[in-house]
């Protein structure tokens, strides 16, 4: 991926994650799996709200602080009940009521790219909400955390009216100092030894409103944020957020407006065996993201 008020999802207009906020934002073709009923993550599954937070949930929660930030003063679009969700958590029917086969879904990946970042996508409810899950790995990626990378995500994924402030006010949240507390050195590098780790994987989609020229999508997410080697005193962990991105139709591509993030919904952990901190190097080092597509 990979920004207060960047983005919580919906209807959620309430409660962003305020300074907790896991902030964000890479192809084959989706498949759909129908998960059952209670599923661990809906409101029955969800674990009771945690009291305190890691300093490690500090990183990830920056570029929901640059949001909310750069985009307090611009105002929210309503939601459309009648849009029709669109998520990796539901099968295609069949004409009797029945569900199909699990089976690929939606368009072809996109082909485009901007700095590495997806573009090029339909001018569509699918197109909307593909530009919204690869905008949201490339904001919660590593690269937020290097200036000059950071300008080239914000300007590949943002409509250009708004990209100037809001690289004003993420320089000023990725200060020296807040690199160094989430055990970065100051100018953002990671120390010797250690591998940085900052990577959201987005679960679903859901279009929540859509007018042509605009657009309001939800991406539900899980994130992992920390260092990673020997001797870290931060180590990985994982999160789980979902992302509102307000998009419009700009330049022959879908931009994000403005965004916002509120916590969950959270699964259950589960009672897999933590890896070691080599383990989580290797796998980050090792496997590269998606290009999303509906």
């Amino acid at each position: 991926m990979s920004y207060d008020d960047e983005q919580g999802y919906g209807s959620r207009d309430s409660g962003g994650r305020g300074d907790d906020a896991y902030s964000t934002m890479g192809g084959t073709r989706q498949t759909r799996t129908r998960l059952p009923e209670g599923y661990p993550g809906t409101p029955h599954g969800r674990r009771p709200a945690r009291n305190s937070r890691s300093l490690v949930m500090a990183a990830g929660v920056v570029v929901l602080l640059i949001a909310a930030i750069a985009f307090a003063n611009l105002g929210g679009g309503d939601s459309d009940d009648s849009a029709a969700p669109s998520t990796p958590g539901t099968s295609r029917s069949d004409s009797t009521g029945g569900t199909a086969p699990t089976a690929p879904t939606g368009t072809q990946p996109v082909t485009g790219k901007t700095d590495g970042i997806a573009s090029g996508f339909a001018h569509d409810q699918q197109g909307a909400q593909s530009a919204a899950a690869n905008y949201a790995v490339a904001l919660g990626s590593a690269g937020m955390f290097d200036a000059q990378t950071r300008h080239s995500i914000l300007q590949a994924t943002h409509n250009p009216a708004v990209v100037d402030g809001l690289q004003t006010d993420t320089d000023t949240a990725y200060s020296p100092a807040f690199l160094k507390a989430v055990g970065l050195n100051e100018d953002g590098s990671t120390p010797e030894g250690l591998s940085f780790v900052s990577r959201t994987v987005p679960v679903g989609t859901k279009t929540t409103a859509f007018a042509g020229e605009s657009a309001t999508v939800e991406v539900w997410c899980t994130g992992l944020v920390g260092l990673a080697g020997q001797g870290s005193t931060k180590p990985v962990t994982e999160t789980w957020f979902t992302i509102t991105e307000k998009l419009v139709w700009v330049e022959d591509d879908w931009k994000i407006n403005s965004s916002s993030q509120v916590e969950g919904p959270t699964p259950v952990s589960g009672d897999n065996r933590a890896s070691t901190a080599d383990e989580i190097s290797g796998a980050v080092e090792g496997y590269g993201g998606f290009t999303y597509a509906r």
